[in-house]
This record gives structure tokens, C-alpha cells and sequence, in this order.
């Protein structure tokens, strides 16, 4: 018997042509849209269920109570959907209409958190609400996507051999967007273990503080922190840091769908920036860019050019402008441990039900 969730996994990836003429390199994009509820979301949060259930902390009939402002609560509503939980989304004001569209499709409970923490954003007051609400309902269960260190290993056990086994001749660099760190803490735990030389690249947002730096607002969806997160164990195994402005990733995602046919969010378009970037800069062959969703989410806003008139963002989407933006772009950190912004503080004061989980773990020392 075939379910929605088997279908997690196994995607596809395309080789750019027409972007990375006169660029040596092979730049992939690993398509994640193909999974079933449209993101790279889907693996962690499967994974974290189906971890949960084994450990027999959720049954059919339960409560999954998570802070997300798009794709993980779009996957773990999908996966509620099919497995019989109910689910409670807390989300802020910057979740796209198109998002809550979806989650509310799924059946999934919305709460809209609309006091800014002390960074100017949403995560921490999100984060602490959704564990208070834990506490209060019963029978409930939170996967703590920011804190819980099975994010990472979704994509130390899944993600990473996946990709490994679809690039048998090797791979020289892999970008990866960095919002709750599980992907960039997972694959780049894999590779340095089994594939030392192959470089990790994390891209976060200018304005985000993952990496340290000024701390602003900023548009870029399922991206950035004001912290580091726990899911990033090591931040040692990451070679090289950029933080990427919204408007040169917008334009990638726009130059990349005119281009190469290829619909893509604003993650993916920072990605795609720090990647063609390091190919113009290195003699790398293959570079993989992970695309975290579709583009479809954001056609009211990134691909919507009043949208972007009305932040006076440049609408070109000519392969030469877009060089323009990747040679004007400049590596943020070759050397990571400096500026990590590490918060340990964080899971006690937002009361994170991790924190046993974590304990545990640097006890028996896992990593």
C-alpha cells in the first residue's frame, strides 16, 4: 500500500545550460519541489515523525504544534493530513498568502504570532508560544525544528547519500541556504565524513545574523536567524560563507525561470548566486545548488514585477545583469568558527523540548 509520505525523496536535478555559458564549471540544481508537499521541508519532517513515533511520543488522534513560516508547517500539515494528526501552525505576518493557502488546505490549525522578538523578527516569539502550547495541550508533540537535532540527521542519513549516490564522479562544492541549519548540519556532517574534499558553501541573507553581522530586516523567505543554529553542530565542516541581499537573489530566481525554464524560490536564488559566484572563482567542475521549493509560491511577490517596483528592485533578467550581481557579490567567511553567533542561552529561555534530546547526545558524544 502506497502512501503520500513514500513519496519523500529520490529528486531529480537539472544542469544549467544557457546560465553558465563561458563558465567552466557543471552547476546542478536538485530539484526539491519534487517531493510531495513541494519541498526539502518534507524530509525533516517526515523524518522527525516518523523518529517520534518510534519512540512512541505521537499516536494517530495526537496534536503536532510547530513555528514555521511556510514549508516545514506545509509538510508536517501534509503529513498530519495522511497520518491522522492534528496539527497547529504558528506563523508571522511575513507568511505568504499562497502558504497559509496551503496549510489551511491540509486542515492544519493557523495562529498568526504578531509580536517581534528583540532581532526584529518573529522566530523567537513563535518558537516560545508553540512550546507554552505544548505544555497546555495534551497529547501534543513538538518537532522543534530549530533545536532538535534529528533536522540534521534527516539529512545525514537521507538527504546527503542521496545526493552522494546521484554524482558517483564526485562533487567539488555544494550551496546550501541556511534557515534552521539542518541541511547545511547534515549534508555537511555526510560529505566531510565520507567526501572530505568536497567544500561546503552556506548562504544566508543580508540582514540575517546566523554568521554574526549587522542585523536588519530583510525579504528573502525560509531563510536566516539571529542565531546560529544548534543544527549546525560543527560549524567547522562549512568552508565558505556569503550572505546574499534580497534583491540579487530575486533576480537570480526571475533570470534562472526566463533563462533555463526553471521556477524557483527566493532560497534558491541566493544559493544560485554564491554558486555561479565560486564557479566563476574556483576551478570547480561540479557544484550542486540545492532548490529548496517552487517558485509558485512566490509569484505574488518575487516574480510579480509591481511587486518588485514597489521595492525598487531591478526587474532585468538578462544573463549579463545577472553576472553584473555575481561578480559585484563577495565571500561573507572562509573562516566560520569566527563568526559563529552560537545562542545556547536560547533553549532554555524559550523553553525548547530538545533540550533533554541534546543533553543525551553530547553525553554519548554522537557526533
Amino acid at each position: 500500500m502506497a502512501l503520500v509520505t513514500d513519496l519523500v525523496g529520490n529528486t531529480p536535478y537539472i544542469t544549467l545550460q544557457r546560465l553558465t555559458q563561458g563558465i567552466n564549471s557543471n552547476i546542478h540544481v536538485k530539484i526539491e519541489r519534487g517531493n510531495p508537499a513541494g519541498s526539502i521541508k518534507d524530509r525533516p519532517a517526515l523524518y522527525l515523525i516518523e523518529q517520534a513515533e518510534k519512540e512512541g511520543l505521537i499516536k494517530p488522534g495526537d496534536t503536532i504544534i510547530e513555528s514555521s513560516s511556510g514549508n516545514f508547517g506545509i509538510s508536517l500539515a501534509m503529513i498530519g493530513a495522511s497520518k491522522g494528526y492534528k496539527v497547529i501552525i504558528l506563523v508571522d505576518p511575513k507568511t505568504t498568502q499562497a502558504n497559509l493557502s496551503m496549510l489551511k488546505a491540509f486542515g492544519a490549525e493557523i495562529i498568526v504570532v504578531t509580536e517581534q522578538d528583540d532581532s526584529g523578527s518573529y522566530h523567537k516569539t513563535r518558537i516560545k508560544l508553540a512550546n507554552e502550547l505544548h505544555k497546555k495541550i495534551e497529547n501534543s508533540f513538538r518537532p522543534d525544528q530549530c533545536f532538535n537535532p534529528n533536522n540534521a540527521d534527516a539529512h545525514y542519513y537521507r538527504t546527503g547519500p542521496e545526493i552522494a549516490k546521484q554524482f558517483p564522479q564526485g562533487l567539488d562544492a555544494i550551496v546550501i541556504a541556511v534557515s534552521t541549519g539542518g541541511q547545511t548540519g547534515g549534508i555537511s556532517r555526510f560529505f566531510k565524513e565520507n567526501y572530505p574534499n568536497t567544500k561546503i558553501i552556506a548562504v544566508d541573507a543580508v540582514g540575517s545574523s546566523i554568521f554574526s553581522g549587522q542585523e536588519h530586516s530583510y525579504l528573502l523567505p525560509g531563510m536566516g536567524l539571529s542565531w546560529t543554529p544548534a543544527n549546525i553542530e560543527n560549524i567547522r565542516l562549512i568552508d565558505e560563507i556569503y550572505k546574499v541581499p534580497d534583491e540579487s537573489a530575486f533576480m537570480a530566481c526571475r533570470t534562472l525561470a526566463r533563462q533555463e525554464g526553471i521556477l524557483v524560490g527566493g532560497s534558491t536564488g541566493a544559493s544560485l548566486m554564491a554558486a555561479m559566484k565560486i564557479a566563476q572563482s574556483d576551478k570547480l567542475e561540479n557544484i550542486l545548488c540545492i532548490a529548496s521549493d517552487s517558485g509558485e509560491r512566490y509569484l505574488d511577490t518575487i516574480y510579480n514585477d509591481a511587486w518588485m517596483e514597489t521595492k525598487v528592485f531591478n526587474c532585468d533578467t538578462t544573463v549579463h545583469s545577472l553576472m553584473q550581481r555575481v561578480s559585484d557579490l563577495s565571500i561573507y567567511s572562509n573562516q566560520p568558527d569566527q563568526v559563529a553567533n552560537y545562542k545556547p542561552e536560547l533553549i532554555d529561555i524559550l523553553g525548547s523540548p530538545s533540550k533533554n534530546i541534546i543533553q543525551k547526545r553530547k553525553s554519548v558524544a554522537v557526533y
